[in-house]
């Protein structure tokens, strides 16, 4: 890489590759100068858990931390979400110079994803019937765009499988489920169901059509 970098994170690079080795492939460890977000990585092991390479942006989560400059705390232990749906445990901590000044992190992204659908499936293994049960959805909000997560959030969960590992039919039955719940008359559902399920918004009006065709 052309530009100069830190010596302390040059003497961190190696721990990228070890950190990533022992814990496994679906986990992602990544070494972060933050002078330039926009191609902040320096160094990066598993990097298919995010799709990301040497020279690519931090996470969006890293980003704004990082934009409370010198007074950021590390963030630990925290949810994030690839691009491409995946459901990850992350962990963003910050590296100082003998300043105490920030100039790196770094974060580890752990591809959650397949425990999510093992949790599911033995919930419902372990379940039992339970009177009396309290919707969630039954509360009223005071916050149309509370409503719409809500809805939308509940549908997932009920579905049990992360966005990354649906295919077309089963993207379809989610919104074909939240249509039957009046989600899309709340204002900007549309946009936010097909971030969610990581489509377009053009793929979500042809879902609601077919829908609606086959009845």
């Amino acid at each position: 890489m052309s530009k100069s970098i830190h010596p302390i994170l040059i003497s961190m690079i190696p721990l990228v590759e070890g950190l990533a080795k022992t814990f496994g492939r679906n986990c992602e460890i990544v070494l972060n100068e933050i002078s330039d977000s926009k191609r902040s990585i320096i160094a990066i092991s598993n990097g298919h858990v995010t799709g990301r390479s040497v020279g690519s942006p931090m996470l969006e989560a890293g980003v704004k931390a990082v934009r409370k400059g010198n007074d950021a705390d590390n963030i630990l232990n925290y949810s994030n979400k690839s691009s491409d749906g995946k459901i990850l445990k992350s962990s963003t901590m910050f590296v100082r110079d003998d300043k105490n000044e920030i100039i790196g992190c770094l974060c580890i992204n752990i591809d959650i994803s397949e425990f999510v659908v093992a949790q599911k499936a033995l919930e419902e293994l372990i379940k039992t019937d339970i009177k009396g049960e309290i919707n969630l959805g039954d509360f009223a909000s005071n916050n149309v765009n509370d409503v719409l997560m809500n809805i939308v959030t509940d549908t997932l969960e009920a579905n049990g499988k992360p966005v990354a590992y649906m295919n077309k039919d089963e993207k379809v039955t989610i919104v074909k489920k939240l249509d039957e719940q009046g989600a899309f008359l709340i204002k900007g559902a549309i946009d936010y169901v097909a971030k969610i399920l990581c489509v377009s918004r053009y793929t979500i009006y042809n879902y609601l059509d077919e829908i609606r065709v086959n009845g």
